[in-house]
């Protein structure tokens, strides 16, 4: 199992988890050409650079972002117009929005109001904007790996910000922060950011808190790689870097889920592990099961759906399902708990094989869609371990439905119609 280790020893924030991130996946114009898919932020208002320096003798990239704009603050809808218009992929969409949706509901809680009133200051500016979004699109890049963090030092003293001066950690960092380890060391100073406080809550899926690794905070497995990320702070004891650690966790005791889990199976298709979320409710409305499932997709669910079951005494009921990846079971847990009426919520762990695939955009006389490729060796190789190239290899492509309405409803054809030309003109079968 692949696994990125966040080592939070000196802190983390968005711009450091950003250099240590490109350290790993190092090719600045395809990561410039991603940000620049945001068409409603003008590239005449930032410049992104990747610097690389030394902090107290550690070696290791800045990101740094200069920009011309005068009007940093943006509410949450204004963030959720740059994201769903951009040519960012739908997960990388999703967990951005997921992850300012959870900032809006700190925010709230800090100024006593809700999420949709809130106009984020600092973490509404261009440079957070970037730093969240290139978090996520170098995560991409790197498969979407699992992460594991260290306990995270906040810091100490105060910090000047919007609101004037406040105590480390700031207010929504410290809400952000709620339910995972913390300590204060070193020299006074913000450690660690509410953006980065925000991407360490989103991305990991376990603290070193959780291994019993005797002294070593680091997970038990095999480092492949590493990358260090630069701070703008300077300080005399601890060095303002973030550490990531690449790691190969196949085989590790103690690690739940590293036998077996991510990475190529017999018969040429990728395996992982998943949890299903399994409860039983027969008092629920059941108009209301749609918001609960959009709750679950906003928050990382693969897939959620109901199935009719007789319960006790023969009544009907319904059984809500979710699947999702290990570390996202606690929180999605909570949701299913939340938003509908049962009492408990049932978890189990399966190991799963699917097939390679990956999203591109095709053009057809109707207009450009975006195209479903699955492949059953994946792409790269064949099962003899020959080059083949992936059209060769392709074992179905499928339209992205989202993209078939919007051209159904351009053309006035119906969907049928719609899909039938589509297929012809990809050369699948109908």
């Amino acid at each position: 199992m692949k696994a990125l280790y966040l080592d939070c020893f000196a802190g983390i924030s968005g711009d450091m988890l950003v250099g240590a991130l490109f350290e790993l996946v190092p090719d600045a114009d395809r990561f410039k050409a991603a940000l620049a898919g945001m068409t409603k932020l003008s590239p005449d208002d930032y410049e992104v650079h990747f610097e690389k320096g030394v902090k107290n003798g550690i070696a290791g990239t800045h990101f740094r972002v200069h920009t011309h704009e005068h009007h940093p603050h943006r509410g949450l809808r204004d963030i959720e117009e740059i994201v769903t218009a951009s040519a960012l992929s739908p997960r990388i969409q999703r967990e951005v929005l997921r992850a300012f949706a959870l900032l809006a509901e700190a925010e709230a809680k800090v100024h006593g109001t809700t999420p949709d009133k809130i106009h984020f200051h600092e973490v509404g500016a261009i440079d957070s904007i970037l730093d969240i979004v290139g978090t996520y699109v170098l995560f991409d890049r790197l498969g979407w790996p699992r992460v594991f963090c260290s306990p995270i030092n906040v810091g100490s003293g105060t910090v000047t910000c919007a609101h004037g001066v406040l105590p480390v950690p700031a207010p929504a960092a410290e809400i952000l922060l709620h339910g995972l380890p913390v300590y204060s060391r070193g020299e006074p100073m913000e450690r660690t950011t509410p953006t980065g406080a925000l991407l360490a809550r989103c991305l990991a899926g376990g603290f070193s808190s959780d291994f019993s690794f005797g002294s070593s905070f680091i997970p038990e497995g095999t480092i492949e790689a590493s990358g260090c990320g630069l701070g703008t702070r300077e300080s005399s004891d601890l060095p303002n870097v973030l550490r990531v650690l690449l790691m190969d966790l196949t085989g590790a005791a103690g690690v739940t889920g590293a036998a077996g889990a991510n990475g190529p199976a017999r018969g040429g298709f990728e395996r992982d592990r998943v949890t299903l979320l399994e409860s039983n409710i027969d008092d629920m409305n059941p108009q209301d099961f749609e918001l609960a499932a959009e709750r679950l997709f906003e928050d990382g669910a693969l897939d959620v759906w109901t199935e009719p079951i007789a319960m006790k005494k023969g009544r009907p009921g319904v059984k809500f399902c979710c699947l999702c990846v290990p570390e996202k079971a606690d929180a999605l847990s909570s949701l299913v708990l939340r938003f509908t009426t049962t009492q408990g919520v049932r978890r189990s762990v399966f190991d799963r094989v699917k097939l390679c695939y990956k999203i591109s955009e095709a053009k057809t006389s109707l207009g450009t869609l975006r195209v479903k490729t699955a492949f059953l060796n994946g792409p790269g190789t064949d099962s003899g371990g020959e080059n083949v190239l992936p059209e060769e290899r392709a074992l179905r492509r499928t339209p992205e439905y989202d993209d078939l309405k919007r051209l159904a409803k351009e053309h006035g054809l119906s969907m049928p119609e719609t899909r039938a030309r589509i297929l012809r003109e990809l050369g699948e079968p109908r």
